[in-house]
């Protein structure tokens, strides 16, 4: 367990080369991609293609694939890097990441060969995971799930999908998709439904409307549309009706990614504070030198420091369950660093008075990135319902 706090020499090396990555190529561009007024325009390939050169794009992968085959503690740490630069590109990477992580553990050896070369090859290659729609999704944490609406009837050799998903991260970028299909309208979500493999593309696959954000605008979001598409039965991932399954069993840190993202637009927030703090000027001394603000810094920094020892300690274990994982682990760090972040967003505003609600200061980006993960990768009061089954189940 000491691992989860000492930095070894391979994440070292890791979190220098993405520093440099979040000072040359996302810092200076962060702002001016935020300001497009199109969703379209806030996005920019060339970010994900420097990220690919220097193998950050791939580094979930194992070496065999062409990756770095990082643990997730490792990857926890990098999307909270990358975003103190930008939500956005923190929330691209991250997906990318933990889908990447589940492909190569949930599909079959004909599947990983199929799919995960072109890929790790590929500069542009995104990856999105399609689960929420337009009336559902926070249902199966629920005691009374339901069907998805997206659902697919039997054809030969294979599965005719029909439906569309929305608010999908990546989803009008990426080049591969998991998405959620009711195969058993008998049933639930929770047992009925079935993870599909499909590729940008594929014949009755298009892509809806890209969503226009408050925040993490440089990462887009899209609907996804089905209509009458055919899926082969070389496609499906895992067991028919155990989509649940291929997402609990084979990424159980993907809350603590989310929680990682949110983590790291705190950081950023007390930063500034602390800087604003520093040269702001108030009753003749600086508003640091005032008590009511050094004890508001130090409640700020206890904040971050315990909600990244929750995060860290839910990746790791993630990668070592014998060691003492519980369920509880895969949604409540992410709901606690939201709420952080959600708080110190506040707080960063006041410090900095009138100056925090102008734009040219740079904390209402950071307060409208701060609000996007209250909801998402579940909502906050959903997941502590689904925290709350697990404990009491």
């Amino acid at each position: 367990m000491e691992k989860m706090f000492v930095l070894d020499g391979d994440q070292r090396a890791i979190l220098e080369t993405v520093t440099r990555f979040v000072r040359d190529e996302v810092t200076p561009r962060a702002a001016s991609l935020d300001a497009n007024k199109n969703p379209l325009d806030c996005f920019s390939w060339e970010i994900v293609e420097k990220a690919h050169e220097l193998g950050i794009r791939t580094m979930t992968l194992d070496e065999q694939w062409g990756g770095l085959g990082v643990d997730s503690l490792t990857t926890a740490m990098v999307v909270e890097e990358l975003a103190k630069a930008d939500l956005g590109v923190s929330v691209i990477m991250a997906q990318t990441f933990k889908i990447a992580q589940i492909m190569q553990r949930a599909l079959n050896p004909a599947q990983r060969k199929r799919v995960l070369p072109g890929f790790a090859a590929d500069p542009r290659g995104l990856l999105a995971i399609g689960n929420t729609e337009p009336g559902n999704a926070s249902d199966r944490y629920l005691s009374f799930p339901v069907p998805f609406a997206t659902s697919a009837e039997r054809a030969g050799g294979g599965w005719v999908v029909n439906g569309m998903k929305q608010f999908i991260s990546n989803g009008n970028r990426a080049s591969h998709y998991l998405v959620a299909v009711q195969t058993d309208r008998q049933k639930t979500m929770a047992d009925g439904a079935t993870c599909f493999l499909l590729e940008r593309g594929q014949p009755g696959f298009t892509i809806g409307r890209v969503h226009d954000k408050m925040g993490e605008r440089l990462a887009n979001n899209a609907e996804l549309v089905f209509q009458d598409c055919f899926v082969p039965d070389a496609n499906v991932v895992g067991e028919v009706g155990k989509f649940r399954a291929v997402y609990a069993d084979f990424l159980p840190a993907s809350n603590a990614y989310a929680g990682a993202s949110v983590l790291g637009v705190a950081v950023a927030l007390y930063e500034k504070a602390v800087e604003w703090a520093k040269m702001r000027v108030q009753g003749g001394k600086p508003i640091i030198e005032h008590d009511g603000i050094r004890a508001q810094l130090g409640e700020m920094r206890m904040l971050i420091d315990a909600s990244r020892s929750y995060i860290h300690r839910a990746a790791w274990l993630a990668d070592h369950r014998e060691q003492g994982w519980d369920a509880t682990l895969a949604t409540l760090p992410k709901a606690m660093a939201a709420q952080v972040a959600w708080k110190i967003a506040t707080w960063c505003m006041e410090i900095h008075g009138g100056h925090g609600y102008m734009k040219e200061f740079g904390v209402e980006k950071l307060v409208r990135d701060a609000a996007a993960f209250l909801h998402s990768d579940g909502v906050n009061r959903t997941l502590f319902l689904k925290a709350a089954k697990d404990m009491f189940r």
